[in-house]
């Protein structure tokens, strides 16, 4: 068994460090869908994709951060990539978004943050961009940033996310393994009564499929009844959503970010984003009226990518043929599936605003359980 281990500073008096094994689904046994994960299982398996986290754990009660994903190294504005949005459930703050669904293409770092982070976030990407050499005389710039509301931990309203923290995890972003659970965005968060948090999975397509990958990236807080490959675990353990037996909010939101080097436009895209739903609805998530619930798609195929200035009228850039899609479409939710499985397998218990806690999946309880039903 593999195991993987998470160090978390808390900053209080006395400063004080914890450290737990991490068990991932993978490294019981436990594989989720029929397709191949990508070397690392993540979505820095596609190539040129960076993730970075700034986490914020201060007192008693600041439990939050911020994850930001780089698409690509460089300049984006002046070479962006096709992009597209869809928005499962739209009870949440994607700002951006509108520009992205308009001309289908992303010039900018992706952040995700908590809800009162937004503008501190925005602000960042702006000073970031602007910085950028090559870019002296831009005039406008589109900031794409995401947000889930992580204020039954954390307290939300002092706005502790600032500009430095955003571009420290855009700094330090990385390719390579990426760090899950209760770090950066994922800090506070709670999904299906648990600790949430970070997660994210890859599938790699064999060659006569096209050898493209698809990676995802999520950022859960949402609610519902739990499913784990199928199985009822929500309703194994008597904590789900509307059950008489826990009061369990299932509002919260969960923001996924999809990214693939698969030449796919704007709008074969947004096709990719709705599958990535799907896949949080194998999770038993169920878009609840109070659930921001956002896919951000986008494609790194270099043939693909749009001058900020094009150097012709007309593209050639050539783009897959929608009959080749329906694997990637299932690289999709499979990827999406098993990062938010992930981020429940990955957070550690966590206690934050007015002494609240929200645990950890309990592991010891949910492993039999996926033996009762044959999955391990």
């Amino acid at each position: 068994m593999q195991k993987r281990q998470l160090c978390t500073l808390l900053f209080l008096a006395p400063f004080s460090v914890f450290a737990q094994e991490i068990v991932l689904p993978r490294d019981l046994g436990l594989k989720i869908g029929v397709l191949y994960p990508g070397k690392l299982n993540a979505i820095t398996d596609v190539s040129g994709v960076m993730v970075g986290h700034q986490t914020l754990i201060r007192g008693d009660s600041i439990r939050t951060g911020v994850t930001a994903i780089i698409p690509q190294a460089g300049n984006l504005l002046q070479l962006k990539l096709p992009a597209a949005i869809f928005s499962g459930n739209g009870f949440g703050k994607l700002a951006g978004s509108t520009q992205v669904q308009e001309l289908g293409n992303l010039e900018t770092p992706i952040i995700l943050t908590n809800t009162l982070g937004v503008a501190a976030a925005m602000e960042a990407v702006i000073d970031h961009t602007l910085s950028q050499p090559g870019n002296e005389a831009v005039q406008s710039v589109n900031a794409l940033v995401g947000e889930t509301n992580d204020s039954f931990l954390n307290d939300i309203r002092g706005r502790h996310v600032s500009k430095a923290d955003v571009l420290n995890a855009i700094r330090n972003a990385k390719d390579g393994p990426v760090e899950q659970g209760s770090v950066g965005a994922g800090t506070g968060t709670v999904c299906f009564g648990f600790k949430g948090g970070i997660g994210t999975s890859s599938r790699k397509l064999p060659q006569s499929l096209g050898g493209y990958t698809v990676g995802v990236l999520v950022q859960t807080n949402f609610g519902g009844v739990l499913q784990i490959d199928g199985v009822p675990v929500g309703e194994e353990l008597g904590k789900f959503s509307f059950s008489d037996r826990v009061l369990n909010n299932v509002d919260g939101s969960c923001m996924m970010v999809v990214a693939t080097d698969a030449p796919l436009d704007a709008r074969n895209l947004e096709r990719l984003a709705k599958r990535a739903f799907m896949g949080m609805a194998k999770t038993g998530g169920i878009a609840s009226n109070g659930s921001g619930d956002y896919v951000i798609a986008f494609s790194t195929a270099a043939p693909l990518r749009i001058p900020h200035q094009p150097p012709a009228p007309v593209s050639t850039a050539g783009v897959l043929h929608n009959d080749y899609t329906s694997q990637l479409f299932m690289a999709a939710i499979e990827s999406t599936e098993e990062a938010i499985i992930n981020s429940l397998f990955a957070a550690v218990k966590m206690t934050g605003r007015s002494s609240r806690s929200v645990e950890a999946l309990p592991l010891d309880k949910v492993i039999p359980i996926l033996k009762k039903y044959k999955r391990l």
